[in-house]
């Protein structure tokens, strides 16, 4: 009877069994695939994330800073959370050893010489599983001339991604002619979230961004959007992490700048230790003055 009792408190019947729980914003009824491709992406500690966003050729061709993806980007690899690219890139150039989680784009069709909303998927799930993608992104173009081509295509890639866990960021598009406002992307976004995307990529706006994350059931990270001063560009990660951003994703801040690793570090530092931007240029221009 002592052994059986002995035997008994190895079970720790007294002991309820606790949940896990899970940072991402939305997701805690997902399968166990999704949730484990999604937290590769959004680190556990603080539920943000360094995208670093070289995805760009897919339209624009060799646009500065990426004429060389081997000699400007690979460095930078190790210093982001994960990177969003094509897979014609990460075939060719990423190095297959590298555990940096890869975040696929999915659409494309036009160049920036044609109408950019005419996009199709251009990329099969089979192909995003077959090379361990930890997610797929796709543009959507709300009001564009083909919204709602481009909104199926996302909702198609969605139902593809449920089928094997792949997580789908929908990427806001905005045509040169639209108005970049808080209303505009509180449509957008909660567009996007409500027909299946896992996660969003939008624009950043100074007033009301905290009501389009706060709409959004969903992880929203911030496009970096055109070049600008360090400063700037730190400042408005670090004001869109505070209004409730899960993090950026980030290219031509990062990799125009003159000093890209410094970049690296100090977004690295606003992101997850919500380090204020004059201290994180700080630390960008020591970095930089040390070659």
């Amino acid at each position: 009877m002592a052994e059986a009792d002995i035997e008994g408190t190895r079970f720790q019947a007294d002991q309820p069994q606790v949940a896990p729980s899970y940072p991402v914003k939305g997701a805690s009824q997902y399968d166990w695939g999704m949730k484990n491709r999604l937290a590769r992406v959004f680190r556990p500690d603080s539920g943000r994330t360094v995208m670093l966003a070289i995805d760009h050729g897919y339209f624009q061709g060799p646009t500065t800073g990426l004429e060389r993806i081997d000699l400007n980007i690979l460095p930078l690899l190790p210093d982001c959370d994960a990177l969003f690219c094509t897979r014609g890139v990460l075939r060719t150039m990423v190095p297959a050893a590298s555990h940096k989680p890869m975040v696929l784009r999915a659409s494309g069709g036009p160049s920036i010489l044609k109408e950019l909303s005419d996009e199709q998927i251009a990329m099969d799930m089979e192909d995003a599983v077959r090379l361990n993608a930890s997610g797929v992104g796709i543009q959507v173009f709300i009001g564009g001339e083909f919204e709602t081509r481009s909104i199926h295509n996302m909702t198609r890639l969605v139902d593809a991604g449920l089928r094997v866990g792949m997580p789908v960021m929908g990427v806001t598009a905005v045509g040169k002619n639209m108005v970049r406002d808080a209303k505009y992307f509180r449509l957008a976004c909660r567009m996007i979230a409500e027909l299946g995307a896992q996660y969003v990529k939008t624009y950043y706006v100074a007033e009301g961004f905290e009501t389009i994350t706060a709409s959004c059931p969903v992880p929203i990270v911030m496009a970096g959007g055109k070049k600008l001063p360090e400063l700037e560009a730190l400042t408005m990660a670090y004001n869109a992490v505070q209004q409730g951003a899960a993090g950026v994703d980030m290219g031509r801040n990062i990799f125009q700048s003159d000093c890209p690793h410094g970049m690296m570090a100090a977004i690295n530092a606003v992101i997850h230790q919500n380090l204020p931007p004059a201290q994180a240029l700080e630390l960008y221009q020591t970095i930089k003055a040390k070659g």
